[in-house]
């Protein structure tokens, strides 16, 4: 069945995979559509469960446009969507990757998760404001300390690669993930200092405090986080990474990778705005770990690392 109002291109089967559609064609949504779709993604077992009272409350819109929704993507109506819903669940394919079905081979699993993600950053890209982004840039390029603050496994691992690529730029900063100190630094800084706070789901309670504590401060809070979370709210600048959910994973793989490619975008504006001296720095570096780093590609420079261990260890042999 087609409806007038049916989302262009979604496909003549998609109650197949209801979750896969309503994925692929989330770019297209309007705002309030856009809760509808990642309150669905994000528990397919709630929603097809809850009435449409509930749903309506979760995603913050009217009863009518859960019903529009339902439409839009496909379904006669919520019953429709709802029994859709139960299909692919039933697949229990969902619960490894939103793009996989269960009878995929190795081939279309492969094809299918790059695509999924090849996706994903095409339509993030275009939801990036270079504005904020410019912003992010000049803040921490004119800072006189640069913290950044990770909270979880991804996020610490994220603040420390942020850490490391400043500090090649020849910016002072340092990466905390731990509660006090994120405080203690939050404490220490003044508005010419950047507190760059690192999480997607942007909610944690004991990184909420120590951001508090940076802003009383004065310092410029600079998120990468969620548009619609707590964190989002609380910053200065905002670098937004509204993805989808990923099935079983808090933080998933697209969340993971386009914040590594926002770190990446704002390190090579940072490095531009520093001129010709940095780049020359960035130059310096890489020829003395060619030269010096054991884990170079010329072997030679391997044995010349263990000749060194070696003749530590045994001062007396020549």
């Amino acid at each position: 069945m087609t409806h007038a109002d049916t989302l262009p291109g979604l496909p003549s089967d998609a109650g197949f995979d209801i979750l896969r559609s309503i994925n692929a064609n989330i770019g297209a949504m309007s705002v309030g559509q856009r809760r509808i779709a990642a309150m669905i993604l994000e528990d397919p077992h709630w929603a097809m469960q809850a009435n449409v009272e509930e749903l309506a409350s979760k995603a913050g819109v009217s009863a009518p446009t859960i019903v529009r929704f339902a439409r839009m993507i496909g379904c006669d109506g919520l019953r429709d969507l709802k029994l859709k819903l139960a299909g692919a669940l039933a697949v229990g394919a969902p619960y490894l990757h939103r793009s996989v079905t269960a009878s995929d081979s190795t081939a279309d699993v492969v094809r299918n998760v790059v695509g999924s993600v090849t996706s994903v950053l095409a339509d993030w890209q275009h939801q990036i404001v270079p504005a904020h982004v410019e912003q992010a840039a000049e803040a921490m390029h004119r800072a006189r300390r640069v913290d950044c603050f990770g909270t979880g496994a991804t996020s610490n691992f994220l603040a420390v690669d942020m850490q490391a690529r400043l500090f090649r730029l020849g910016i002072t900063a340092n990466a905390f993930s731990d509660a006090h100190l994120q405080l203690v630094a939050g404490a220490t800084q003044t508005d010419e200092d950047v507190l760059f706070a690192i999480s997607y789901v942007g909610r944690m309670p004991a990184l909420l405090e120590a951001v508090a504590v940076g802003k009383e401060h004065g310092a410029t809070v600079i998120a990468l986080t969620q548009t619609n979370t707590p964190l989002a709210s609380m910053a200065d600048i905002v670098l937004g990474i509204d993805v989808p959910h990923d099935a079983t994973m808090r933080v998933g793989s697209d969340a993971y990778v386009v914040q590594l490619l926002m770190i990446e975008i704002l390190m090579v504006i940072i490095g531009l705005k520093r001129g010709p001296a940095t780049l020359s720095r960035l130059g310096e570096i890489h020829d003395i770990l060619l030269t010096h780093g054991v884990d170079s590609d010329d072997p030679s420079l391997l044995h010349w690392g263990w000749k060194q261990v070696l003749s530590n260890k045994n001062p007396d042999r020549s």
